[in-house]
């Protein structure tokens, strides 16, 4: 296949994607644009020192995913600018926001977008999968606390347990089945699954991962002390934003409540998360004691700050990381360079081939 043709064939899909994530965006802003114009009323209420507070706190995050990869990209000696990882950030917590797909919406073009700033495809693939169990081992961990606090509370239901445990089977199961691909090495997968361009296109990447990165158990620890930090600042705007409408609420009632809303979100069909997520927070705040009127004030703001807000931005630099070139690597290793006639390496198709005969 030549270059033109691959570049033809990995566009395709990246422009498919975003045509995706750009139509659940804009359906779920048409359908929601009562609630947008009605942020301005929010705003003029809201005391300006905890709102400048929140939206700190919400800047803080887009440092932290970008932290977490820069960690992994200077372990494996090839350090990007964090300006370049920031601008990743946005587009990945975007898509993460608006498909509703277990949180990994925005990994799809993770690879693709390190690749394009010259990050080589092994590097790349052991950042996303080291970013995934470093969210997971966070999010479950959080989750876990949620379900504590919510039991001193007296205020633990089986409906909430019963989505946490269904929840920690999903944090479990998704960096369990990234590094179970990335086990599998040269194996075939099975026929229709081979058809899948996107898929057998991941799955080569996977395979190429780093063992060495995978196993460094203090980046991994580093990793997830990064995710760890952008739920601390989600349940710290949730926080700054009641106290900026007036609500006198405790970051524990907060944290509770970002959790449990992130959890059904995280579980559930809905793109940009509209509707259950208000729905979750507002009547968790109410459950721990905050009035209806408040609960359901605070988590629009928040909203605002999280959603709505990021979502211009977040759309223009997702194009233009689509449209924009991949920078040549230089001094790539050996094994991240695309085949060359001559190559011993077997492409998966090849190895497909070989390991037809086996399946027949």
């Amino acid at each position: 296949m030549s270059s033109r043709t691959e570049r033809h064939a990995g566009g395709g899909w990246r422009n498919w994607f975003f045509g995706i994530v750009l139509a659940a965006a804009l359906i779920g802003a048409v359908l929601h644009w009562g609630e947008v114009k009605g942020f301005a009323a929010l705003v003029e209420r809201a005391r300006p020192e905890w709102l400048g507070l929140a939206i700190a706190l919400q800047l803080s995050t887009y440092a932290s995913v970008a932290a977490g990869w820069a960690a992994v990209l200077r372990r494996a000696g090839t350090p990007r600018k964090f300006a370049a990882l920031i601008r990743i950030a946005v587009t990945k917590l975007f898509a993460d926001q608006a498909l509703p797909s277990a949180g990994m919406g925005g990994n799809v073009l993770l690879v693709d977008q390190l690749r394009g700033i010259g990050v080589e495809r092994g590097t790349a693939v052991a950042a996303l999968i080291i970013s995934m169990i470093g969210f997971y081992a966070a999010y479950a961990l959080f989750a876990i606390i949620m379900l504590v606090l919510l039991w001193f509370h007296d205020r633990a239901t089986p409906l909430m347990a019963g989505l946490v445990t269904l929840f920690l089977c999903v944090a479990l199961a998704i960096p369990s089945l990234a590094l179970w691909l990335r086990n599998r090495g040269s194996e075939p997968l099975p026929d229709w699954l081979e058809k899948i361009g996107v898929v057998r296109a991941l799955l080569d990447n996977v395979a190429e991962a780093p063992s060495a990165l995978l196993r460094d158990r203090s980046l991994l620890t580093r990793v997830a002390a990064c995710n760890a930090l952008i739920f601390l600042a989600d349940a710290g705007t949730l926080f700054a934003c009641l106290r900026a409408l007036g609500t006198d609420a405790s970051f524990g009632t907060s944290f509770i409540a970002l959790i449990m809303a992130s959890i059904v979100v995280t579980l559930g069909p809905i793109p940009l998360g509209l509707g259950s997520f208000e729905a979750t927070s507002t009547a968790t705040l109410r459950l721990l004691g905050i009035s209806f009127e408040a609960a359901f004030a605070g988590t629009m703001l928040l909203r605002l700050l999280i959603l709505w807000l990021p979502l211009i931005p977040g759309m223009i630099l997702m194009r233009g990381a689509i449209r924009r070139p991949r920078r040549p690597m230089h001094g790539a290793h050996p094994a991240s360079a695309p085949a060359r006639k001559g190559d011993p390496r077997p492409t998966r198709s090849e190895r497909g081939a070989r390991g037809g005969s086996r399946r027949s």
